[in-house]
């Protein structure tokens, strides 16, 4: 049997990982700016994380949701102090996908409308209604074409007003930045304008942190630069570290009721030992501080060059807009000064890197780069 090709696979085999760095099977090291699509938050092999996992399978690996897990409840307090959403709830699945789903599900149960307003270049996940909320026709099959998704440009306040004035808006989901579209960020104004039109008009505003989220941005989610709070807040990726988790942090005023949501495996224990860990690891390690800082540090020393058009981002989500398509330079990184780096679109190098990246490492990949770049 073999595996279904649906990837574009690298011609390496990584074998071992510590911090932001990771070895192949051939003992080459690279530096990890990539953290794997931004979901090594703490860095490979944390000794905590890696602690906690182990202890964890050494008492019981899984139940159902059908008994008392307090690691799920000492990961809701650990999230409320980290995030300044405490009087929250949270509900547990297994991936970004899945907390999208559910939380455009909760935005139609509680206002009981069916319409769903997305954005120009966003991206929420491949399944059902996340893909319908996702502007990437390609990866829409005729089978989830059927949602009633708007779809509205960022920093455009009057299509939304207009929309939303029509009265059949259940929500309107926007992500902190904007990811795979290439490190877009709404801004500040533009998102205190848009809870304020949710307010005004009824509708649930779903904050998509699945990539922006977990103090890659300096914030614990990339929305709090404005100031504002979200009705609901979807998040996983870098929240347990490589262990498959998500989760939706839903406003107080929902209400919940047996068997409205639900999963088999979201909440299980191993997911809440590394979530748990991965939630002390940034509280102890101060690692929201060390993204914003980091992150500034890169952002300005990013070398100039007429190929570079731009760089944007916050903290340790950063884009290097080239005016010329960046696989080569990509490949040049990787297999030349051997650095991860990921892409968005032809023309963009995204930078996520692990939170504990350290200002040395992130001078090795600016004059990496400036070495290629001197070379065009």
């Amino acid at each position: 049997m073999n595996l279904f090709d649906v990837y574009s696979l690298f011609d390496v085999t990584p074998v071992r990982g510590e911090g932001c760095r990771i070895w192949d099977d051939a003992g080459t090291e690279y530096l990890d700016l990539y953290g794997g699509h931004a979901v090594i938050s703490v860095g490979h092999t944390h000794p905590h994380y890696v602690e906690a996992l182990k202890d964890q399978l050494d008492m019981i690996g899984f139940y159902s949701n059908s008994v008392r897990n307090p690691l799920q409840e000492k990961l809701a307090a650990l999230l409320g102090e980290l995030s300044g959403y405490d009087d929250y709830s949270l509900f547990l699945v297994n991936s970004g996908a899945e907390a999208n789903e559910n939380a455009l599900k909760l935005a139609s149960f509680h206002t009981g409308k069916d319409r769903i307003l997305a954005f120009r270049h966003s991206f929420h996940g491949r399944t059902s209604g996340a893909v319908a909320v996702t502007d990437n026709p390609k990866i829409v099959s005729p089978f989830n074409s059927g949602h009633k998704v708007t779809f509205v440009q960022l920093d455009d306040s009057a299509s939304v007003e207009a929309e939303l004035a029509k009265g059949d808006v259940a929500g309107v989901i926007i992500e902190g930045i904007q990811g795979v579209g290439g490190i877009n960020i709404p801004s500040d104004a533009y998102l205190q304008e848009l809870r304020s039109l949710c307010t005004r008009y009824g509708a649930v505003l779903i904050l998509d942190e699945v990539q922006s989220g977990y103090g890659r941005t300096g914030k614990f989610f990339a929305h709090q630069w404005s100031g504002i709070r979200a009705d609901l807040v979807s998040m996983a990726k870098g929240m347990g570290n490589g262990f498959p988790v998500g989760g939706v942090l839903v406003s107080p005023e929902f209400k919940a009721s047996k068997g409205l949501l639900g999963t088999t495996f979201g909440g299980n224990y191993l997911a809440m030992a590394a979530s748990v860990a991965v939630a002390e690891i940034i509280r102890e390690e101060n690692l929201m501080e060390n993204a914003a800082a980091v992150g500034k540090w890169l952002k300005d020393n990013v070398p100039q060059s007429p190929l570079i058009k731009e760089v944007r981002g916050r903290g340790l989500m950063l884009g290097i807009d080239f005016n010329v398509p960046v696989a080569p330079i990509r490949s040049s990184l990787l297999y030349d000064k051997h650095i991860f780096t990921g892409v968005s679109g032809t023309g963009m190098i995204r930078l996520l890197a692990p939170l504990v990246l350290s200002v040395p490492e992130a001078g090795t990949f600016v004059s990496s780069l400036k070495e290629i770049l001197d070379k065009q």
